[in-house]
């Protein structure tokens, strides 16, 4: 019987865990591709509107990797730190 509550009190404390990962997201939406940048030319640069949060109405500039479009969301899980911006005139990939 004590086992049965052990484990039920385990599965309770893992749901909480998910939610503390998480903690509060931010969406933002993309409102300019600045640049590219990384080693290879992975990594886009661009500024988005915080749209939610304590910083609603902020535009900041963020690094991110994989594919995006201007107008689409980004999830932010912090808005403190901002990406600095590409100084470099020449820079990878198709936004130069």
């Amino acid at each position: 019987m004590i086992k049965q509550q052990e484990v039920k009190k385990g599965k309770q404390q893992g749901s909480k865990k998910g939610e503390r990962i998480l903690g509060s997201v931010v969406p933002a939406l993309i409102q300019e591709i600045t640049g590219r940048t990384g080693f290879r030319g992975e990594i886009t640069q661009v500024k988005c509107l915080l749209t939610e949060g304590r910083d609603k109405g902020r535009l900041m500039r963020r690094n991110v990797k994989g594919p995006v479009r201007i107008g689409d969301y980004l999830i932010l899980r912090e808005t403190e730190i901002e990406a600095r911006r590409i100084k470099s005139k020449v820079t990878k990939g198709a936004y130069t």
